[in-house]
């Protein structure tokens, strides 16, 4: 099986080098515009950093335009801002039976659909997170690396699929609605309200509970009328968790082990960089349009994040502020 991961930043070279790893003779190529990464991954290998072990796997990377041949699988670990000209680029490259499998977050299937076949696109969630500490150096906010795949469309090779990630990652298949929805209750409420505040998760989980949960709530929404009937992460139904009473109280618990993560979206904010927040929060904003669900809160994040990437608001934690006042501990 010849596979890529194509923009193996820190997500994509932590997926890639598991599966190096894991999979003697596996054939990788690890794809970005990182010209520095490439450089340290082919001369270094790739070395992830764990919280209480390190490994590093000898790897073969290149830049884009050096890519030849087909694969059987791509990994498409890029952000979503381009992805209708990532298919493009990637089309001539993957099998007629190949498998596109996106990790990207939020909803980003149904776009690459409009450019691939519906059945080779498949969705994975990756629970873990990863930061890109040095040219061919990554770091993982925790050991512990479990993921969730669906199928877009007839999902043909979905078990095939799991068992190659089963082989390195903790990995299930599902419904992919459900998966996808899933990462979203986190996603939209903890990575867009960390990046107008730039607190971690667990200060958001503590200090935020009743802002958090204002965007949970309208994701929860959002999933129930797309046909969600649970929504598992990490093995736990948070559908049934963020229906309880008592789930201000259980939060910091919940986001125990994530506690340390900060959002990518805030690293994009810092380095001036637009950030994703339209194919995240956004995402729910859009569906809940769809589906007649209105997402005030939702909305009010979204377009608060686009002030401070416009210079009309700063990342502190008291832009929050600026929030609707129902959104407020």
């Amino acid at each position: 099986m010849r596979i890529c991961i194509y923009g193996a930043g820190a997500m994509g070279t932590s997926l890639g080098a598991g599966l190096v790893r894991a999979v003697p003779g596996l054939s990788c190529d690890f794809v970005t515009r990182n010209r520095a990464h490439v450089g340290a991954l082919n001369a270094c290998g790739a070395t992830v950093e764990g919280t209480t072990s390190s490994f590093c796997v000898p790897v073969h990377a290149l830049l884009p335009e050096a890519m030849k041949g087909e694969y059987d699988v791509v990994f498409l670990c890029t952000k979503q801002r381009e992805n209708g000209a990532i298919a493009r680029f990637l089309a001539p490259f993957l099998k007629k039976d190949g498998a596109l499998v996106t990790v990207q977050n939020g909803l980003p299937e149904e776009g690459l659909a409009n450019v691939l076949p519906k059945d080779n696109i498949y969705g994975c969630a990756l629970g873990w997170g990863a930061e890109l500490v040095a040219p061919g150096r990554v770091k993982l906010t925790s050991d512990e690396q479990c993921l969730a795949l669906g199928a877009y469309g007839k999902g043909e090779r979905l078990e095939e699929l799991k068992s190659l990630l089963s082989s390195a990652f903790t990995a299930t298949a599902g419904d992919l609605t459900e998966i996808r929805y899933g990462k979203l209750v986190v996603n939209a409420a903890f990575s867009t309200l960390s990046a107008i505040s730039s607190l971690s998760f667990g200060e958001l989980a503590k200090k935020h509970k009743k802002r958090v949960l204002s965007l949970v709530k309208e994701t929860v929404a959002v999933a129930k009328a797309a046909g969600c009937k649970r929504l598992v992460q990490n093995g736990h139904d948070i559908l049934k968790l963020f229906s309880s009473p008592f789930a201000g109280a259980i939060l910091p618990v919940a986001m125990k082990k994530h506690k340390n993560i900060r959002s990518g979206m805030l690293k994009d904010l810092e380095a001036g960089r637009r950030c994703d927040v339209d194919f995240v929060a956004g995402a729910v904003v859009k569906a809940g349009e769809k589906l007649g669900v209105d997402t005030p809160a939702l909305r009010a994040a979204v377009a608060l994040v686009h002030d401070i990437e416009n210079g009309l608001a700063e990342l502190s934690p008291e832009s929050m502020e600026l929030l609707p006042s129902q959104n407020r501990k």
